[in-house]
């Protein structure tokens, strides 16, 4: 599997999640300690972790630590490719559809 295939399985993977997919908007304003990131959910914080370090493998999410505090930020390029990826397959279905539009007109002007 081409590793950019395998990039974005791992990042749809990641934002799967319900939980995963918020942590994610949140970074999206900014930097933020673990703590804090927790915070909303109703979870031990070992099974918030677990959360953070798919997000982490999936290249989304950036993760360091000074002394005790984990401070996490947002990584876009994941959400780069994400995005090129849409955008192909965007291109791709426009074609097509274009060329039943043609098709349609064609066979309507053949019926008058």
């Amino acid at each position: 599997m081409p590793k950019d295939a395998l990039t974005l399985d791992r990042v749809f993977r990641a934002l799967a999640d319900p939980t995963r997919r918020a942590v994610v908007e949140r970074l999206g304003r900014g930097p933020a300690r673990m703590t804090e990131l927790a915070q909303p959910f109703q979870m031990a914080l070992p099974s918030f972790s677990q959360h953070l370090d798919v997000l982490v493998k999936a290249g989304l999410v950036r993760s360091e630590k000074a002394g005790r505090v984990r401070t996490l930020s947002l990584e876009p390029q994941a959400l780069e490719t994400i995005d090129d990826w849409l955008a192909e397959q965007r291109r791709l279905w426009e074609r097509r559809l274009d060329q039943l539009d043609t098709l349609l007109k064609t066979l309507k002007e053949t019926d008058e």
